[in-house]
């Protein structure tokens, strides 16, 4: 153990790979920074898992945006005053 008490992991930069869900969902993701594409390697394809706080930004953003297709789908017929 080191001087702050926690299991030494055999790194100190986290593994990371691309966001699944940011990847399929999002129409400009390829024209993110590179570290803002990457979630934590462990970890599933959700906002908290992004490495920057731009990524976590980003993947919500296309939560709403999905969220919004889908509520905009399930209701075809708007109510008329």
């Amino acid at each position: 153990m080191d001087r702050f008490h926690r299991a030494p992991e055999g790194q100190d930069t986290p593994t990371g790979r691309e966001c699944r869900f940011c990847k399929q969902m999002d129409p400009e993701f390829n024209t993110r920074q590179t570290i803002d594409r990457m979630v934590v390697e462990k970890l599933d394809d959700t906002a908290s898992a992004h490495i920057t706080e731009d990524g976590y930004v980003q993947h919500r953003i296309a939560e709403l945006r999905k969220k919004r297709v889908v509520e905009i789908g399930s209701n075809p017929l708007q109510k008329s005053a």
